[in-house]
């Protein structure tokens, strides 16, 4: 089964932010928006969240608390070495070491975290609504099978008064995105 999508296409941000407004006034589903560059307003406007920032807090939690771990555990318990007169347990010395060991744990554990959850991995086919949305152009997607011919011309009319430069249909037999 297809699913038919309305892509409005935008050549400014301020014109695409407004017609996001004016289209949840209206209580259009926004399906997915695309940007060229991150606009954090969008996230807000459509009440999505990530949780990707606790679960990197964490993971630098773990990385800690774990290299610390290990560090007195070597350096203590298993092979004490009395060098210099320093104690067993040089606390100073394991700063540095911790820093960059949690800053790589946290790193790669973030995109992991984020790979699975966006169910990223390498050959696998993406859908692309429109190729411009790389380059210069705004781009909102509206899902419009549950939508009826009326509402489908309201929906075109609404994204050509806020400023859209086109308004395509589309059809997709798998969504991959």
């Amino acid at each position: 089964m297809s699913r038919a999508f309305k892509i409005g296409v935008f050549n400014e941000e301020e014109k695409f932010i407004s017609s996001i407004k004016s289209l949840q006034e209206k209580e259009f589903i926004i399906y997915d928006v695309f940007t060229p560059y991150p606009i954090h307003e969008v996230f807000h406007l459509l009440r999505r969240k990530s949780r990707l920032p606790t679960a990197a807090y964490f993971f630098g939690l773990f990385a800690i608390i774990t290299v610390l771990a290990f560090l007195y555990y070597t350096s203590v318990l298993d092979w004490p070495i009395d060098y210099g007169g320093k104690p067993f347990n040089s606390f100073p010395s394991f700063i540095v070491v911790t820093i960059v060991l949690t800053i790589f744990t946290v790193t790669i554990a973030s995109l992991a975290a984020f790979s699975a959850r966006s169910k990223l991995y390498p050959g696998k086919e993406n859908t692309i609504f429109d190729h411009r949305s790389t380059d210069d152009k705004f781009i909102i997607v509206v899902n419009t099978d549950s939508l009826n011919n009326s509402q489908l011309g309201q929906l075109v009319s609404l994204m050509q008064e806020e400023g859209a430069v086109e308004v395509l249909d589309k059809e997709f037999e798998t969504i991959n995105a």
